[in-house]
C-alpha cells in the first residue's frame, strides 16, 4: 500500500477541525485507511541517518497514511481531504469541468510516428489560473512522485512531465530522435548537454540513474518540443530548465507520455480532475446484491446515500431495487459491481455489521499441494538468498521472478536452488472478469553446469508426492518438446504430461534468456500447473 505523508496541522485545517491522534485514526480506519505513523521530518532523518544529521530539521508533526493501491485519487493532501469532506457529509462530491481558454484556441500536442519505437503515446492537458502556496506546490509535486512510484511502475508506463505554461508556445510536438541530435539544458543545470551526455551524467544521480535503462539501449529517444523548438522534456528522464514550474507560475501544461495509453489517461486523470470535466460513467446495480454481499438489510434509498459517501453519486431508478450510480474519472479502481459494493461496506461501517454463523459447516483438511512445500523446502530452498518483490503486476508465468531473485544474489556461494509456489492470471473468456487464477509451482537450478538431472528429480519426487505413477494413461511422463519455446534451449526441453493433459515444461533455459536478466551461469528450470491436483 502507497503511504502518503501529511503534516498534521495543515490537514486539520483543510478538514476544518482538529481531531485527537484516536479520533483521527478511528476516522482513517472507518474510511478504509490506515494510520501508519505519526512522526516528524526530525524523527526520521534521526531514525535512518543519525542525531547529527536531524538537528536542523523540522520538528513539525506528520501523520503517515496508508492509502489503498488502486486508489489514486488519495495520493495527495487535496485528494485526501476532499475524500473525507465528502464521507462526512460536509461536502458533496465534486462535479469536474472542462473550461475553454478565454482567448485563443486549445492547445494541441502532435505526436509522430517516430516515437512508435520507444515510447507511441502521449496525452496532455493545461491547468488555468492556479495559485501556488509553497504547500500545495509541494503537494503538487509529491502527487507525480507517487503516481511515478505506483500506476506509472516507475515510469515505465508513464512518465508525467509539468511545465510553466506562459514559457513556451504551443502546439507541442512529440517525437523521437538519436540521442545525438537531441540537444538542451535540462531541470537544475546551468548549460546544454547532448541526451547522450545526460545519460552518463545521471548514471551516477542516486533518483535519476534508476530510470535510465527504461531508455538508453533505443535507437531514439522521446522528446517534446514547443513551437520554437525549445525542448520541454526528454521522457521519462528529465523536464527542461526552461519550462519549469515555480510558486509564481500561474498555468501548469501537463503531458503523460506512455507504454500503455490506458494508464496515461487515468494519470492524466489524476493530475487534472480538479479542473476539468472529464468522462464520466454510470453502473447500475441492486440494493438486494449489496445487502447480501455485505451482509446487511438496508433500504435502496440508504445504499444509495452510503455510496454517494464515497464519491459515487447514486440514486435509486425507481425500477425494483435498481440504483444508478456515477463513476467519476478520479475512481478508476471502480471496476466492477463489487469494487461498488466494497465502498457501501466501508460507508456502513464494517464494525457496524452484525456478526451472524455461517450457514454451512465444513471441516478442514490439508491440501494435497501443501504436502509439497516442507519436503522442497528442505531440498530446494536458499534461506539466506534476498528475495525481490514482485506482485505488483498480475503475472502470467513465475519463472522471471525466479531469475530476478537470482540477479540480485549473484554473489551467494553456489548452486543456487528456489522455486515459488503461487498463482498465475490466465486469459479466460469463459470468466465474468475475462480471466482466471491457475495455480503454478516453479523450480530453477543455478550452477556452473545446466543440473537438467536435478531438476528433472525434482519432478520425480514431486509427483511422488502427489502420488501420481510414472507412465502413460493415467501417469506422469515427459516427451521432448517442440522448438518453438524460446525460453527453452533447443533440444534441451521438455513437456510434462499428466494423465494425457500438458501440465508445465523443464528444461536448460536459453543462454538469450540467461543474458537477459545478467546471469552468467547455466540455468534448468520446472514450471507446471498444479490445479489439477489441488
Amino acid at each position: 500500500m502507497p503511504t502518503v505523508g501529511v503534516k498534521r496541522d495543515l490537514l486539520f485545517k483543510a478538514l476544518g477541525r482538529t481531531y485527537t491522534d484516536e479520533e483521527f485514526d478511528e476516522l482513517c480506519f472507518e474510511f478504509g485507511l490506515e494510520l501508519d505513523e505519526i512522526t516528524s521530518e526530525k524523527e526520521i532523518i534521526s531514525r535512518e541517518q543519525g542525531d547529527s544529521k536531524a538537528s536542523g530539521a523540522s520538528d513539525i508533526i506528520l501523520y503517515k497514511i496508508d492509502v489503498p493501491a488502486n486508489r489514486y485519487d488519495l495520493l495527495c493532501l487535496e485528494g485526501l481531504v476532499r475524500g473525507l469532506q465528502v464521507f462526512k457529509n460536509k461536502v458533496e462530491a465534486p462535479r469536474y469541468r472542462r473550461v475553454s481558454p478565454v482567448s485563443g484556441a486549445p492547445q494541441k500536442l502532435i505526436i509522430t510516428k517516430e516515437t512508435a519505437a520507444v515510447r507511441p503515446h502521449a496525452v496532455a492537458a493545461v491547468l488555468r489560473n492556479i495559485t501556488f502556496t509553497q504547500e500545495r506546490y509541494d503537494s503538487f509535486i509529491e502527487l507525480q512522485e507517487k503516481l511515478h512510484q505506483n500506476i506509472c511502475r516507475k515510469r515505465s508506463l508513464v512518465a508525467i512531465g509539468t511545465h510553466d505554461l506562459d514559457t513556451i508556445s504551443g502546439p507541442f510536438t512529440y517525437t523521437a530522435k538519436p540521442p545525438g541530435d537531441i540537444c538542451f539544458k535540462p531541470l537544475n543545470q546551468t548549460k546544454e548537454y547532448t541526451a547522450t551526455q545526460l545519460m552518463s551524467l545521471y548514471k551516477t544521480d542516486s533518483h535519476l540513474r534508476h530510470y535510465l535503462h527504461i531508455i538508453e539501449d533505443k535507437p531514439v529517444y522521446p522528446v517534446i518540443y514547443d513551437s520554437n523548438g525549445v525542448v520541454l522534456s526528454m521522457p521519462p528522464i528529465i523536464n527542461g530548465e526552461h519550462s519549469k514550474i515555480s510558486l509564481k507560475t500561474k498555468n501548469v501544461f501537463v503531458e503523460c507520455t506512455a507504454t500503455d495509453v490506458t494508464k496515461a489517461k487515468i494519470v492524466l486523470d489524476m493530475m487534472v480532475t480538479m479542473f476539468s470535466e472529464l468522462a464520466y460513467r454510470t453502473e447500475k446495480l441492486s440494493s438486494e446484491f449489496v445487502n447480501r454481499k455485505v451482509g446487511i438489510t438496508e433500504s435502496t434509498e440508504k445504499i444509495a446515500q452510503l455510496l454517494t459517501k464515497m464519491c459515487l453519486r447514486s440514486q435509486v431508478t425507481g425500477v425494483g431495487d435498481e440504483i444508478e450510480v456515477e463513476i467519476p474519472p478520479t475512481r478508476s479502481d471502480v471496476i466492477h459491481a463489487c469494487d461498488i459494493m466494497e465502498d457501501a461496506a466501508i460507508a456502513y461501517g464494517f464494525n457496524n455489521i452484525t456478526r451472524t454463523t455461517p450457514r454451512t459447516y465444513t471441516i478442514a483438511n490439508q491440501e494435497c499441494v501443501a504436502a509439497l512445500f516442507p519436503v522442497i523446502d528442505n531440498d530446494f530452498f536458499h534461506p539466506n538468498l534476498t528475495t525481490v518483490f514482485l506482485h505488483q503486476v498480475a503475472r502470467t508465468t513465475l519463472l522471471p521472478g525466479l531469475l530476478k531473485t537470482i540477479a540480485a544474489n549473484r554473489k551467494m556461494p553456489l548452486p543456487l536452488k528456489l522455486f515459488e509456489i503461487s498463482d498465475v492470471v490466465l486469459k479466460d473468456d469463459t470468466k465474468d472478469v475475462g480471466t482466471r487464477n491457475s495455480r503454478r509451482f516453479c523450480a530453477v537450478y543455478y550452477n556452473k553446469s545446466p543440473g537438467f538431472e536435478v531438476i528433472h528429480g525434482l519432478l520425480d519426487r514431486t509427483m511422488q508426492l502427489l502420488e501420481v505413477k510414472p507412465g502413460r494413461g493415467e501417469g506422469y511422463h515427459i516427451q521432448a518438446a517442440d522448438g518453438k519455446n524460446s525460453t527453452f534451449f533447443p533440444g534441451r526441453c521438455a513437456e510434462i504430461f499428466v494423465r494425457g493433459k500438458s501440465v508445465g515444461r523443464l528444461g536448460v533455459l536459453h543462454p538469450d534468456v540467461i543474458n537477459r536478466f545478467e546471469l552468467t551461469m547455466p540455468c534448468s528450470a520446472l514450471e507446471m500447473d498444479i490445479e489439477p491436483f489441488l
